[in-house]
């Protein structure tokens, strides 16, 4: 019997091999962006009641679209209906030039869930001209706002998403839908301070609501919830979760599902605290979710929370290797390189699994993270922990997509890192992403008295620096090998070549040229690679010349390691204490400003090989069957859509609000 049992488990795992080779996980692909499937392996095998939790959550996740529309510019939602409308109405030949550039806008508007690029935050400007757009709109007779059209077409009208930028109006400048016209930084700064909560148990003042002015000229909010700013769709997501309220699996999940309902019909922030600790508590439910208003990163002053679903399920024999680093968080707390006084005594409640993704929504699509930690809140992290998760299918998807690209040909020194990085690369890049959003995130204390929102602008980039370094620290750590999380001591060479080559040049290709980086994540990578690179007195790593190529070259990887060490002692530090002077120096010496030589010369090596540097999903579709009392009966699961369908489907049947909020 037991040969028997391992004969059919050779054939099972041919079957499955066979199957994920015949999966097309490539959909499309125009200007720097590739779409691509995900697989949801495990789905058909989960209860019924599972399966109907999970279409129950999916469309409570996109019935939110609208709102990270509007939330990204006050015009998109007229933008995007407009350019729908002309796309299903145009009566001419669509294999003409200027109708082929349009369509590639319309693309691009889907993929960033607006007009401003996803990563650069730069607004994008039509290869169209606004002249055939008027008139194909009078022809097709599609009727639009006539405000849109300095918006979409004239390059000095709200140019930038959300700007970073030293010395300007953060506020007046950005383009995000998160304060109303004519409120300026000083006056939200101002609010914000006035409305601060310094008790015990903060509220996260600012988090679900618009500043605006009245008209009076005083500044007050518009809440998110229903009946208020966002109602129609709140609605709407309101009504699919109480349907997943009643087959929640665990009173655990039920209690947070109530909870959520509560907030998003009130918009009390004491409310959504207690949904934080539900969901934190929530821990033996298979099937699980985010929705809400979460990262703030898109907000310039970094408060106000953008609305953002996963629905997601629990990979049972992947989830033993977070569970290891879970366990060993004091540990690891205990033994970091920063110094004691910025160290946690006692780490709470960091659980840690690996999920399978089953529908993205808001700010999680098209593109999407590959790791959460939450909640947000730092009281509640210390109180009652936070979940941490890395999606293991979207990381196949992308790392099936990207086989044969002839990127680590192109921009790795030799091939000796390249068979490091063959043999090693994809358990690194897991393994890394389990650490920052386990215990990178989840490490460390303030001082009494610092505010989250001490570090201000810089607050995202520092915190997301203190997470990559933490994982980078540790991944070099025998301990890993000892845990059976790293077969060897070598392994780790893989994540530390990847982290200093990107972080210092390949993730160039992410922004045009002349521009400096902006987005939070991007400034982190480049932060930390400078960083290290100007502190390196003894060459431990160096970027080097050869045949008109730059490259990176590490000499001494545990060199290289103490340099992470230190870099991590030093933003825990700027974090501790709320240290904005010092996070502003660092950010702006190191994460910002590019060496514009070894941009082009980057950007040209990479358009060589063809390649998007960034990539984004279309979900699969779920169908709810039923017997003839309307009782789901199963959920079956389609792979077949395409980007422009998906779209298409979701604008006519998800969306809720109006052109104007």
């Amino acid at each position: 019997m037991k040969k028997l049992i391992v004969l059919c488990s050779a054939l099972l795992l041919l079957g499955a091999c066979q199957k994920k080779e015949e999966f097309q996980y490539t959909v499309d692909k125009f200007y720097d962006l590739e779409i691509l499937r995900y697989d949801v392996p495990g789905f058909d095998q989960l209860s019924l009641q599972q399966k109907t939790l999970i279409y129950y959550l999916s469309e409570a996740a996109l019935q939110g679209r609208d709102i990270l529309y509007d939330q990204n510019g006050r015009y998109n939602l007229r933008i995007r209906r407009a350019c729908e409308a002309l796309y299903l109405n145009y009566p001419y030949d669509k294999s003409a030039d200027e109708f082929a550039a349009f369509e590639r806008y319309l693309k691009r508007v889907w993929f960033s869930n607006g007009i401003h690029h996803h990563y650069s935050e730069d607004k994008f400007l039509p290869e169209f001209s606004q002249d055939w757009f008027v008139a194909a709109c009078d022809k097709a007779g599609v009727q639009y706002d006539q405000a849109i059209l300095p918006v979409m077409f004239d390059p000095n009208v709200m140019p930038k998403r959300t700007t970073q930028q030293d010395g300007v109006d953060l506020v007046a400048c950005s383009a995000g839908n998160y304060y109303g016209e004519g409120v300026t930084q000083a006056e939200a700064e101002a609010w914000y301070a006035a409305h601060k909560d310094d008790s015990k148990e903060p509220k996260w003042i600012g988090l679900n609501s618009q500043l605006i002015k009245n008209a009076e000229g005083q500044i007050e909010e518009r809440v998110y919830k229903v009946g208020g700013l966002y109602g129609p769709a709140l609605e709407k997501i309101v009504y699919w979760l109480r349907k997943a309220y009643e087959v929640a699996e665990t009173d655990e999940q039920r209690l947070a599902i109530e909870k959520m309902i509560a907030f998003n019909e009130t918009g009390d922030l004491t409310t959504f605290n207690e949904y934080c600790i539900a969901w934190v508590k929530d821990l033996n439910s298979r099937v699980d979710y985010v929705n809400g208003f979460t990262e703030t990163y898109a907000d310039p002053l970094g408060i106000t929370g953008t609305w953002e679903s996963m629905v997601n399920f629990k990979d049972l024999e992947a989830t033993h290797r977070t569970q290891l680093i879970s366990d060993n968080a004091q540990w690891f707390e205990n033994n970091s390189p920063t110094a004691k006084e910025y160290k946690k005594e006692e780490v709470k409640g960091v659980t840690a699994k690996v999920i399978t993704a089953a529908i993205l929504a808001g700010d999680c699509y098209p593109a999407t993270p590959i790791g959460i930690n939450l909640p947000n809140a730092n009281w509640i992290r210390k109180e009652y922990g936070s979940k941490s998760v890395t999606i293991d299918n979207l990381t196949h998807a992308y790392n099936e997509a990207a086989k044969g690209n002839g990127f680590n040909e192109e921009f790795m020194i030799d091939d000796e890192i390249r068979d490091i990085y063959t043999k090693y690369g994809a358990a690194c890049g897991d393994l890394h992403t389990d650490l920052h959003e386990c215990v990178g995130h989840g490490s460390g204390k303030l001082k009494p008295g610092v505010s989250k929102d001490a570090l201000k602008e810089h607050a995202s980039t520092i915190e997301e620096a203190r997470a990559d370094l933490f994982g980078l620290y540790y991944l070099a750590d025998p301990k890993l090998v000892e845990l059976g999380l790293l077969p060897n001591m070598d392994a780790f060479k893989a994540g530390y070549y990847q982290q200093m080559m990107n972080g210092s040049m390949t993730q160039l290709v992410r922004i045009e040229e002349g521009k400096d980086i902006e987005e939070a994540h991007m400034r982190d990578r480049q932060l930390i690679a400078n960083w290290v690179l100007d502190h390196a007195a003894n060459k431990e790593v160096e970027i080097i010349e050869r045949e008109g190529k730059h490259y990176l070259r590490v000499n001494d990887y545990q060199g290289l390691r103490q340099l992470f060490g230190q870099l991590l002692a030093e933003i825990q530090r700027i974090t501790s204490e709320g240290d904005y002077p010092a996070a502003k120096a660092i950010v702006e010496k190191y994460a910002v400003k590019v060496d514009q030589n070894l941009h082009k010369e980057i950007r040209e090596r990479y358009a060589k090989l063809n390649l998007a540097p960034y990539k984004g999903f279309v979900n699969p579709v779920y169908t709810a069957i039923t017997d003839k009392d309307g009782n789901i009966t199963d959920v079956k699961i389609d792979y077949s859509e395409g980007y422009v369908e998906q779209h298409l489907r979701y604008s006519r049947d998800y969306s809720p609000l109006p052109n104007v909020n």
